[in-house]
């Protein structure tokens, strides 16, 4: 169905959100703390309803969330990598589909550092005062790998966006979106490499669908994105160069973010489980004839669950301190600069690497988590009023945005032979494929 954009959470022009906020993770918890209550205790009738959690988003941005890694010298917080992704995990369990929403918007802000200054100048004020901006970047098939068929094309009075886009994450939560698209110059022909296109999601020519149909992570707004001669202002052009310091940096932190979410979920599935065994006073008649919360075959399963979530986060956490250190390196040799021409830092190379090493083990660790929560009670825990399986259907949703066989084979080259990772630019159609 077609979707309302984003009517949930006034921007205040001039205003700053941030104002006010901790910046450290403690005080942070304490200022988002209730809300990330008030958002889990609505989030079984959510995912029973098949409600959009727009209440929940329109709390957290009001409260500020949004604006967490602004940095210092444009009003913002500047919250650490470090604890932001433990915040986020926090939030993850509450609502894995709510702290999954936020990736958008958190990724154009970390490609935001390395704009320039009349970009950041442009939109800074607008995420402090509120907005958010949600993602189109992955088209559903038709483009050739490394390649898009969304344009933007030069006009008399600026550029033009054309093009569908399918998972556009966030979008229906947000301001705005930012568009993956190819070069095209005025008679329409490609050209090399690719840009950004932020546009208002309420924009003529724009139509966003809640239209995504998988089993898991199923409130997240990831849904088909159209984009007919849609006018773009030239501050809402964003470069992307293949292999820079940017590219490095936002590729690994888009993928740390759905690691944050499956730490989150192996953490619900631990909350779930005590919650279910405490409460329990049937038992079965195969078993010890003790209450589940004495039986040790049932401590020894939610202790397993624990040593799971406790891994998963732990992991996550160690490789956002890599990731802090690796944006601390590009800034000190000036990476971040549009202008900058140099090799990029070792440091931010080895928070990508942090991230895929942290990429093999924590589905595992979260898919774990939350099928282990089942040996933890008997068919009742397969209630659909219950919803325990959403824990299973989300990790498993969020796992496979990024095939982890591809990610062991790059970490394989990079051990044996040296071999940095690198990406393709864009996901589309391999040479010779068939769909």
């Amino acid at each position: 169905m077609t979707a309302t954009p984003r009517t949930i959470a006034a921007v205040r022009p001039g205003a700053n959100l941030s104002d006010g906020l901790p910046t450290d993770y403690a005080g942070l918890k304490r200022h988002f703390q209730p809300h990330f209550e008030d958002i889990a205790a609505g989030s079984l009738a959510r995912e029973l309803n098949r409600e959009l959690p727009f209440d929940a988003v329109r709390s957290l941005d009001e409260a500020g969330f949004g604006t967490l890694r602004v940095p210092v010298i444009h009003g913002g917080p500047e919250v650490s990598l470090q604890d932001f992704f433990h915040l986020l995990i926090d939030l993850a369990e509450a609502d894995s589909n709510v702290a999954h929403i936020y990736r958008s918007h958190y990724g154009f802000l970390e490609a935001l550092r390395f704009q320039p200054r009349d970009i950041q100048d442009a939109w800074y004020p607008l995420v402090l005062a509120g907005a958010t901006v949600g993602n189109a970047s992955t088209e559903k098939g038709g483009n050739a790998l490394g390649g898009l068929n969304t344009t933007l094309t030069p006009t008399s009075d600026g550029m033009e966006l054309n093009g569908q886009k399918f998972y556009a994450t966030a979008s229906i939560f947000s301001d705005y979106t930012r568009v993956s698209a190819a070069r095209a110059d005025a008679d329409g022909a490609l050209l090399d490499g690719r840009q950004f296109a932020v546009v208002a999601t309420d924009a003529e020519g724009v139509v966003l669908e809640d239209d995504w149909d998988g089993f898991g992570q199923k409130l997240t707004g990831t849904g088909t994105a159209t984009f007919t001669k849609v006018t773009v202002p030239a501050h809402s052009v964003l470069d992307r160069v293949p292999g820079s310091a940017e590219a490095v940096h936002e590729a690994a932190f888009f993928q740390l973010v759905l690691l944050a979410v499956l730490a989150g979920i192996a953490r619900a599935s631990r909350r779930d489980a005590v919650a279910t065994i405490a409460s329990r006073k049937r038992t079965f008649n195969t078993g010890s004839g003790l209450p589940f919360r004495e039986d040790p075959l049932i401590q020894e399963a939610a202790g397993r669950i624990a040593g799971k979530a406790f891994t998963a986060e732990a992991t996550v956490l160690h490789a956002a301190r890599a990731l802090d250190a690796g944006i601390a390196a590009a800034e000190a040799a000036g990476a971040d600069r549009p202008d900058f021409t140099g090799d990029v830092p070792a440091e931010l190379y080895g928070s990508e690497l942090a991230i895929e090493h942290a990429t093999i083990t924590v589905p595992e660790l979260g898919i774990g988590a939350a099928q282990d929560l089942f040996l933890t009670v008997g068919a009742s825990a397969t209630s659909t009023k219950k919803a325990l399986d959403r824990h299973w259907r989300n990790a498993q949703t969020v796992a496979t945005h990024n095939p982890i066989a591809f990610r062991a084979r790059s970490l394989g080259d990079y051990w044996i032979n040296g071999t940095l990772p690198e990406g393709l630019n864009a996901i589309g159609d391999a040479k010779g494929g068939q769909g």
